[in-house]
């Protein structure tokens, strides 16, 4: 190899493991705002912000901030639990003031997996019950126990066995509630499915599981990984809603770039963790002091400076301006979007030519039709029409 850049491209093939044989495999130099440059200097408009990780934008100056504040006290000092760290207490106490008053305890972990699998062990501490009920085509992680409840066969055949003991309804399919029953821990459910292509609850179907759950002595589960952090028009697409989870699971954008989860419940529920037995759920990183100032500085930017307050119209603009004869159907909530075309073929074209010119679209797990649009939420106007510009210039 001659050259720096084709040196680190074959490093990367060399010696990080895989996830699929078809990697974008942009090399990234930098990244501000909405966009992110490669060694070439090429720019990229990224609309997808890291997988609905990035709302605010990359490196934020907030975000930024409230990280170089935090590296000039501490780092790591103990595991989760121990020492008061104003940075875990002031995040929790935020989200306390932001959330229905069952969801005032949070418990902070290191992803959105982690998020569900505390969860699930939490249900089943809480109900004395080892059955879950989720959804067909969702998608909550690729650990065990976050997989056992992804309705996608194509992601868990090849490590069974999973979980027993878990049920899959049809998302908006009210019939299938009678599944849920006086053996079930919990519904585990997206309030609106990502990775299934954006699918949003009928009218009266959350209020249905809701109903169900305290019929039967279930608890409720909300995975608001994806959909959190002002993605959809609201802090939390539940708000939209008027269903109160009995936890609500959430990572992501959380951290403003970082690596943050949290599972949240009631003080009641989580008091479980402390007895028969002590240090029921454990993490040595959970709650890290630099990511948790870090999430402190992004929630607070996002809900202060009114950057919520225009998702919803600019996910309008977006919905106005993507029209075209190749495209089938764009379901969105707010900035959270999925675009539909004939085939997956289609899809993977219109990915591909989307990213030689210079803006990153990504596609979807369990919806191969559809590629998502997930923007920062900081996108102006103008630099919407732009993109839009580009997605219709290669659906032609």
């Amino acid at each position: 190899m001659t050259s720096e850049y084709s040196e680190m491209k074959q490093a990367f093939y060399d010696h990080l493991a895989p996830t699929s044989p078809y990697p974008l495999a942009i090399e990234v130099e930098r990244a501000e705002g909405i966009f992110i440059w490669d060694k070439k200097g090429k720019r990229y408009t990224d609309m997808v912000a890291g997988i609905a990780v990035c709302n605010l934008g990359h490196r934020h100056p907030k975000v930024i901030q409230a990280i170089q504040d935090q590296l000039e006290k501490y780092l790591h000092v103990m595991p989760y639990g121990e020492f008061i760290q104003a940075p875990q207490v002031q995040l929790a106490e935020k989200l306390a003031e932001l959330l229905p008053a069952n969801l005032d305890c949070s418990y902070f972990v290191n992803s959105g997996a982690e998020s569900i699998e505390a969860a699930m062990k939490l249900a089943k501490r809480a109900t004395g019950r080892v059955n879950f009920v989720a959804c067909h085509r969702s998608y909550h992680g690729s650990t065990h126990g976050a997989l056992s409840v992804t309705g996608n066969e194509q992601k868990k055949f090849h490590v069974r066995p999973l979980l027993p003991g878990v049920s899959f309804m049809r998302f908006n399919h009210s019939e299938d509630i009678d599944l849920i029953d006086e053996n079930t821990a919990a519904v585990i459910i997206e309030p609106i499915q990502g990775d299934a292509g954006v699918r949003l609850p009928d009218i009266g179907y959350l209020d249905a599981l809701r109903i169900r759950c305290t019929e039967v002595g279930a608890l409720l589960i909300f995975d608001e990984i994806q959909t959190g952090m002002g993605r959809t028009g609201s802090l939390f697409a539940f708000e939209q809603y008027g269903v109160v989870p009995d936890i609500l699971c959430i990572a992501k954008a959380l951290g403003g770039g970082m690596p943050i989860g949290a599972f949240i419940a009631s003080k009641k529920l989580m008091h479980l963790w402390t007895h028969s037995p002590m240090l029921g759920h454990i993490t040595t990183f959970g709650g890290h002091p630099v990511n948790c100032a870090a999430a402190f500085a992004n929630i607070t930017a996002l809900v202060d400076d009114g950057i919520i307050d225009e998702v919803e119209e600019k996910g309008m603009l977006f919905e106005m301006l993507l029209k075209h004869k190749n495209i089938k159907e764009v379901r969105r909530k707010g900035l959270m979007m999925a675009v539909e075309f004939d085939s997956p073929e289609t899809v993977q074209r219109i990915v591909k030519s989307c990213l030689e010119r210079g803006v990153i679209t990504f596609w979807f797990l369990s919806d191969p039709k559809s590629f998502r649009l997930q923007p920062p939420l900081i996108i102006s106007n103008d630099q919407i029409k732009e993109c839009c510009a580009v997605i219709i210039g290669c659906c032609d």
